[in-house]
């Protein structure tokens, strides 16, 4: 299985991402909205980057139990409680300084949004994977 991740001539280059990515997979692996729960079922209490390490460790375990890695990943779509774009600049930052790094080199989208599902929650991560 190959994964193709390409920047087309005549759109901008992007920080660390990519505009296509083109995969082979024979499987695909989709992992529900990652958010910053732990295993008791509480949102982690404090900031959105405090959230966000959460969300990478969740995220990292759910890849793993599927038998994916994040190099695996193909498309993610990270949403953030946030009107400001420095909150977003900064769970950029930290999610691609993570142990799941590697999962934001493909196709991504980062957003502000207004309200996420669990109350005080702050981020948000949808990954999905492609597997040979």
């Amino acid at each position: 299985m190959t994964i193709e991740r390409q920047n087309p001539p005549g759109l901008h280059t992007p920080p660390g991402y990519h505009h296509v990515t083109v995969t082979s997979a024979s499987r695909t692996v989709y992992l529900a909205g990652q958010c910053p729960v732990t295993p008791d079922g509480t949102v982690v209490p404090g900031d959105v980057l405090a959230q966000t390490d959460q969300v990478a460790t969740n995220t990292a375990a759910a890849l793993e139990f599927a038998g994916a890695t994040p190099s695996d990943v193909v498309r993610t779509v990270i949403y953030v409680v946030t009107e400001d774009r420095s909150v977003l600049s900064a769970v950029w930052t930290r999610l691609t300084s993570s142990p799941i790094a590697s999962a934001f080199a493909s196709a991504s989208t980062l957003l502000g949004v207004a309200q996420l599902g669990f109350p005080g929650q702050l981020v948000e991560l949808d990954v999905t994977a492609a597997l040979a």
